[in-house]
């Protein structure tokens, strides 16, 4: 039988797990140190997927928990992925108390878009208006 829990404890979170899988198997931040990672768990809302006891997917809301939030580094380890994993945490992200009533959620995907719309997630209605600063080599 599976248990399946989802939680936002830091205590919980498998540092070893996440700073492997967005190191190496994460297009959008391969490289990235483990000191950054733990700075960045340190700093944000975020949630765990775990199976068994043993975490299985992650992901992170960076926020000032009044007006904004930017939902970054998701992910479900490949041998768990099309397990509706993602999605659940996902819900849990979405009804999360301190995450109510923020103006704006930010995310950004190069080919999950499907998943993300299944959250809520639409294309940026204005994209105009909008502006970012990137550093793609940062980890390198």
């Amino acid at each position: 039988m599976k248990y399946i829990r989802i939680s936002t404890d830091p205590s919980d979170m498998d540092i070893d797990l996440i700073h492997s899988f967005l190191s190496t198997q994460a297009r959008w931040c391969t490289g990235i140190p483990r000191t950054i990672v733990e700075k960045a768990i340190a700093n944000s809302l975020c949630f765990g997927v775990f199976l068994n006891g043993t975490q299985v997917g992650f992901c992170r809301m960076v926020t000032d928990f009044a007006t904004f939030g930017n939902l970054v580094d998701v992910f479900v380890v490949p041998e768990h992925q099309g397990k509706g994993y993602c999605q659940m945490m996902l819900a849990e992200v979405n009804n999360h108390p301190e995450l109510q009533g923020l103006r704006r959620i930010m995310l950004a995907t190069s080919d999950k878009h499907a998943l993300y719309e299944k959250a809520g997630f639409k294309p940026l209605l204005k994209p105009e208006i909008f502006m970012e600063k990137f550093n793609p080599l940062v980890y390198k």
